[in-house]
């Protein structure tokens, strides 16, 4: 493991972080929207905002670990712009900007806010900006005024917070009122919010979200996480989502963790462990995670993002249950990143997704409003963090 450690401190320093800092735009804020698989960045390419919320996240939270001041700089960068993406009149942040900081797209998205809080309050808790805490507190505030319904949450809307289709995040021909994902995030959000905040709300809320998801998402016949439902919290589709569960898996344990309720973490402990053995048992082949099965068909490429939680998960797994097995998957699982999903060209990063024995797709870009460094960083940093020893 401490093998694994290093190695993750050397993915973060020697190629995460050297690749995205060069994509700081001093001229316009914020980082640049678009690279192609070419390298080539798109100056002008519009500003996702869940991109930026992530980048401000991946910095802050990289100086937390690392103390090197010029993380807390581009992490001052970030939430510069990202102030510019809050709507003053109607509340919430924005979907897309423009290069410049104006929006593109108006649309509001609960997974969207979610990932400014998240964002927000891991500066805060890097940078003591008690105006960075203050807005997270608003786009919750806001959440809860505007996205509520009688059984959880809603989730696409327009600029002036009337419901539009969830375009945003269905997939696989579905159209769904409300998604697993959105829920894991608006955790994973709140977690930190309290963690920066101790604020009771905000402990309700967390408490409320664990309990849509094991009285509604988690499905205990089969150790796993449902994905698609709508407005009254029934299952649409028959999906699996190999990479939200592993992640999941590692989220709900933290959540618990920050609550502090000794009874809660250890019922989540026993859900996750569950969850983790299913995707050892049923995703994990060839030295990686497979994407996901839709009805009887699985979808067999490596993902980055997905190769980058099943480290997480698996090193959690671990810690939580105290089988070896889980440290090896973890580890082999790393050597496939660093072989085959990592990119070799110079000034580059991971390639998004890869054919099943390891070949390059070149399907995703390089950088776009949902490739970023949040995922392969927080590998990298939750690793590092743990500093797990067997």
């Amino acid at each position: 493991m401490a093998v694994l450690v290093n190695e993750c401190k050397k993915e973060l320093t020697e190629r995460i972080l050297p690749f995205w800092n060069k994509l700081r735009d001093d001229e316009n804020g914020g980082f640049y929207g678009f690279m192609n698989n070419d390298l080539e960045v798109d100056k002008k390419a519009d500003k996702g905002v869940i991109l930026n919320s992530r980048i401000l996240w991946f910095y802050s939270s990289c100086y937390r670990t690392l103390k090197e001041e010029y993380m807390l700089d581009n992490a001052r960068h970030a939430y510069e712009f990202l102030k510019k993406c809050v709507d003053r009149e109607n509340g919430g942040v924005y979907w897309m900007m423009t290069f410049d900081g104006k929006p593109s797209d108006d649309m509001k998205h609960t997974y969207n806010q979610a990932f400014a809080i998240y964002a927000l309050s891991t500066y805060y808790l890097a940078s003591d900006d008690k105006s960075a805490l203050d807005l997270a507190f608003e786009i919750f505030d806001t959440v809860e005024k505007k996205c509520t319904d009688d059984i959880a949450y809603m989730e696409a809307f327009s600029r002036d917070w009337k419901l539009v289709p969830n375009d945003a995040l269905s997939e696989n021909g579905l159209m769904a009122d409300k998604t697993m994902n959105t829920v894991l995030h608006l955790i994973e959000a709140y977690t930190v919010l309290l963690e920066a905040s101790r604020d009771h709300r905000v402990e309700e809320r967390l408490m409320f979200l664990l309990d849509v998801t094991k009285e509604k998402i988690f499905n205990s016949e089969n150790n796993c996480l449902r994905v698609f439902f709508d407005r009254e919290l029934n299952q649409i589709g028959d999906i699996h989502s190999y990479g939200h569960d592993i992640e999941a898996s590692w989220l709900l344990d933290r959540a618990c963790e920050v609550i502090g309720d000794r009874r809660l973490m250890a019922d989540w402990r026993f859900i996750n462990l569950r969850i983790a053995r299913n995707i050892y048992d049923i995703a994990y082949e060839n030295g990686a995670v497979n994407n996901e099965r839709e009805n009887d068909k699985i979808d067999k490429k490596r993902i980055w993002w997905v190769q980058a939680e099943s480290v997480v998960g698996f090193v959690n797994a671990f810690q939580q249950g105290g089988e070896k097995l889980y440290i090896d998957a973890a580890e082999e699982i790393f050597r496939w990143i660093v072989t085959k999903q990592a990119d070799s060209r110079e000034n580059s990063e991971w390639w998004g997704e890869v054919t099943f024995e390891g070949e390059p797709m070149q399907t995703v870009d390089m950088v776009n409003p949902w490739k970023c460094p949040y995922h392969n960083g927080r590998m990298c940093i939750e690793i590092i963090n743990r500093n797990v020893s067997i």
